[in-house]
């Protein structure tokens, strides 16, 4: 493979996705891809291998953020025009491609064009990660709901989840129970074939092992030589006092296995919560709505209220007036370091839909002897001055 082949590589066609493509997006088209297209999937398809080589090639370069930088600053040197020496581009002016990768870069103390994609090319004398090294397991995300006083006061919750994990029968190691597997001869155990071509040296997947350095002959029955398999299995998971709606909570190494040896992921558990038909919430405060009598408020009552696991009681002074919020102190959500939230709650009076003819009169009377008070007396001056 040339340098003109390797830079004149679109990448980003190779996996689906645009140039400006989160690593999200670039790993899920990935991962998609090489599924569709590994070759114990298609077996005896050559177009499907090469498929999924090009990709494995292209993830290799995308998934890695200074090799995908340095792959973006490439192609934007060498496109519009420019192109490799030789081509009608910078060549056709007469520009030696060896001074633009071998002479250093001048006025910036940089190596040049070399330095830039020595990571890309792996140039003599360098070298690339082999396929064996070790390898953090992927992060797993989950769903759970749970009742507004769990989120409250905390809870242990059975989780049942379907994730991939180490293989039971193999262990992980991807070989039948009684056999062992055996480093790649062709690539010595690092998964990647160098070929020199000119100044450089390309690297690219072991046709031989696939890439993970290690040769299986007799694969496990269960997970295909893949070393892992899907497993439902129960967690016990302790939700924190005072989690809201939408929280994460993250269970270390309950995630994706690791590879060669590597750490397993995290397991992300993501926290819905059910409202509650009483009561809600104001971050640490508790809020609730108790409706009451206009009697009640005007000559002043005691309330025994609810709390979210018992109760209090309230003196409600008279002439307290209708959306009054009232305190009770402590009874709220319980902090980390041992502090509380408050019930706050809101007075609100309930008009009756049906009155009595007796209450009738009563209100009626009470209108009259009252018929000098305006609560509306500045509003009234305020239409009065238009």
């Amino acid at each position: 493979m040339s340098a003109r082949d390797w830079i004149e590589k679109d990448f980003y066609r190779e996996l689906g996705v645009s140039s400006d493509a989160s690593a999200d997006e670039i790993k899920k088209s990935y991962r998609k891809l090489a599924r569709e297209l590994h070759p114990d999937a298609n077996p005896g398809d050559a177009k499907a291998e090469a498929r999924f080589k090009a990709v494995s090639e292209a993830y290799g370069v995308l998934s890695d953020p200074a090799k995908r930088k340095q792959y973006d600053e490439a192609r934007r040197l060498f496109a519009g025009g420019g192109g490799f020496p030789g081509s009608g581009g910078f060549g056709s002016g007469g520009f030696d491609v060896n001074d633009l990768f071998g002479r250093a870069a001048q006025g910036t103390g940089g190596g040049g064009l070399g330095d830039l994609l020595g990571g890309l090319f792996n140039r003599r004398g360098g070298g690339a990660a082999g396929a064996t090294a070790r390898r953090r397991g992927e992060d797993v995300e989950t769903d759970i709901r749970i009742d507004f006083t769990e989120a409250v006061k905390g809870a242990t919750v059975p989780l049942r989840l379907s994730s991939p994990a180490a293989c039971s029968t193999c262990g992980g190691s991807g070989a039948k129970p009684g056999t062992t597997p055996h480093t790649c001869a062709t690539c010595s155990g690092s998964g990647l074939v160098t070929r020199s071509q000119g100044s450089f040296a390309f690297s690219e997947p072991c046709r031989d092992c696939r890439g993970t350095g290690r040769i299986i002959d007799d694969p496990c029955p269960e997970c295909g030589g893949d070393g892992t398999s899907t497993r439902t299995r129960t967690l016990t998971v302790r939700i924190p006092s005072g989690v809201v709606d939408g929280q994460r909570i993250r269970l270390a190494g309950q995630g994706e296995p690791g590879r060669n040896g590597g750490p397993n992921g995290d397991l992300l558990v993501r926290v819905h919560v059910n409202p509650h038909s009483m009561f809600g919430r104001e971050g640490n405060d508790l809020t609730l709505k108790v409706p009451v009598t206009f009697s009640e408020l005007a000559l002043g009552t005691t309330l025994t209220v609810p709390t979210l696991d018992s109760k209090v009681t309230l003196k409600v002074p008279a002439g307290t007036s209708s959306g009054q919020k009232m305190r009770a102190r402590g009874k709220g959500v319980v902090k980390r370091d041992g502090t509380a939230g408050d019930l706050l709650i809101t007075l609100e009076v309930a008009v009756p839909n049906n009155l009595s003819s007796e209450a009738r009169k009563a209100l009626e009377a009470y209108a009259d002897v009252t018929a000098d008070h305006d609560p509306r007396g500045d509003l009234n001056a305020l239409l009065e001055g238009r």
